[in-house]
């Protein structure tokens, strides 16, 4: 009897030369077969991990990265640069303090980046399917992850707002529950969402370079679109450093709507609490000029680098790993349902 290797072998992204029927082979092209025949659960998996490994690892420089973008900062917060920061708020502030809303940021990236692999993996298929009839489309790539972005994002904002406020300087909360039942209390539920539409601002166009420079990047350094963790590495730190300085000035503006940043509040005679981009943007030029759009962009750049760097090779590596592990076990069920007919 023989086995239809069509079911286990199928093309991603890049056509592939048509080959005789043999038995299934355990190589890094069935790797990125994986989508046609792997369930949700294996995108959501190896999502999950990077997106929790991504934040975490980088986690202290996206803490500076959040007090530089103060537009009127302590004096005692006014750093130089991304190692100077760092090494004043450990100096001053303890060596945990970095780490401040960590805490939430893993909670919210687990279950977000699961949602925003699964959703990019299987959107792009479906859209390149009908755009480039299977092959590599970067139209399908960039409107999949900004798809992604909208289901990420609603994850993520809430535990946005809560990680920045525990990050700025003389944070006034005790911890991760003082400060949502603080914000609850005093600006009600959709202070968690006060910045969402300002988030997916940035956040689109951000996930759309993202996306359409990692699958430019992996057409010219992985053309055959094996495992290759050099190439997963190099795009997907040079995806995220073009995308974070883009979106810079965006990330300032969604800072102040998070942070409510009082100093700066006050100084522009506001009351009550900042909503809106429009406004965002009018007080950030207001209180300092075109240079206030990229206040932290360093930072940002710094953080982002090896954050989607680490992303994009855990999850190519969990996918790789998840998919062996997948057609290892089918020739075996296969040979097992043979022997008892």
């Amino acid at each position: 009897m023989e086995v239809n290797s069509d079911r286990v072998v199928a093309t991603l992204d890049m056509p592939q030369a048509d080959s005789p029927a043999e038995e299934p082979v355990i190589s890094d092209k069935d790797y990125e077969s994986l989508p046609p025949h792997v369930s949700v659960t294996t995108h959501m998996t190896a999502g999950a991990v990077a997106g929790i490994l991504e934040h975490t690892v980088m986690y202290p420089v996206d803490s500076v990265k959040t007090r530089m973008q103060s537009l009127q900062p302590d004096p005692n917060a006014q750093y130089r640069g991304v190692y100077e920061a760092l090494k004043r708020i450990i100096q001053t502030e303890g060596l945990s303090r970095p780490l401040r809303g960590l805490n939430i940021t893993m909670m919210g990236a687990g279950p977000a980046h699961a949602l925003y692999f699964a959703c990019y993996e299987r959107l792009k298929r479906s859209l390149s399917d009908v755009i480039q009839n299977g092959g590599n489309s970067h139209l399908a790539n960039g409107v999949a992850g900004s798809v992604a972005t909208v289901l990420h994002d609603a994850v993520m904002n809430p535990a946005e707002v809560v990680k920045q406020r525990m990050q700025m300087y003389n944070s006034p909360y005790r911890g991760l529950w003082d400060c949502v039942q603080t914000i609850t209390r005093t600006e009600g539920m959709g202070a968690f969402y006060r910045s969402y539409s300002t988030q997916l601002t940035m956040n689109i166009p951000f996930q759309a370079v993202h996306f359409i420079t990692y699958e430019l990047m992996q057409e010219q350094l992985n053309p055959h679109r094996n495992y290759n963790p050099t190439s997963h590495i190099v795009s997907g730190a040079a995806a995220g450093a073009i995308s974070a300085a883009i979106t810079t000035p965006l990330d300032v503006c969604k800072t102040l709507l998070n942070t409510q940043e009082n100093v700066a509040l006050n100084s522009m005679n506001i009351s009550g609490h900042l909503s809106g981009m429009a406004n965002a943007f009018r007080t950030v030029y207001r209180l300092g000029g075109a240079a206030a759009f990229f206040k932290g962009v360093q930072a940002r750049v710094i953080y982002q680098m090896p954050s989607t760097a680490i992303a994009w090779s855990v999850y190519e590596f969990f996918k790789y790993f998840l998919t062996k592990q997948q057609l290892e076990a089918e020739p075996q069920s296969f040979s097992h349902k043979v022997s008892h007919d």
